[in-house]
């Protein structure tokens, strides 16, 4: 089975910058959709950003030009880049997998990874 396993998660003051990595064991060639999702305790768990095997990107209105998702394809990993960081970013960040675009049948989930940002 393919796993995913996020890094790069840590403390960080607002206005300072993370990045986080996703790791699949696989390639992620195989996947048509990747993509970062983050829980807060006590919340849904939202969509971040993601991105397609054709590159087109989508991103959740609160980080839109603040994060930026890309993928390494020869390294089999997603990155997420974020700037700008305010405390409302803070939850656990988790990568996912999606073979179809129009099916999260099956999604690939990684174990998360905590970012907090706090002064």
């Amino acid at each position: 089975q393919v796993q995913l396993v996020e890094s790069g998660g840590g403390l960080v003051q607002p206005g300072g910058s993370l990045r986080l990595s996703c790791a699949a064991s696989g390639s992620i060639f195989s996947f048509d959709r990747m993509g970062w999702y983050r829980q807060a305790p006590g919340k849904q768990r939202n969509l971040v950003a993601s991105i397609l095997s054709d590159g087109a990107t989508n991103y959740a209105e609160s980080v839109k030009g603040r994060f930026t998702i890309s993928r390494d394809n020869a390294k089999n990993t997603v990155y997420l880049q974020m700037n700008s960081l305010k405390p409302e970013d803070t939850a656990v960040y988790y990568c996912s997998a999606d073979r179809s675009r129009w099916s999260s049948s099956g999604r690939l989930w990684g174990q998360g990874t905590q970012v907090t940002v706090s002064s």
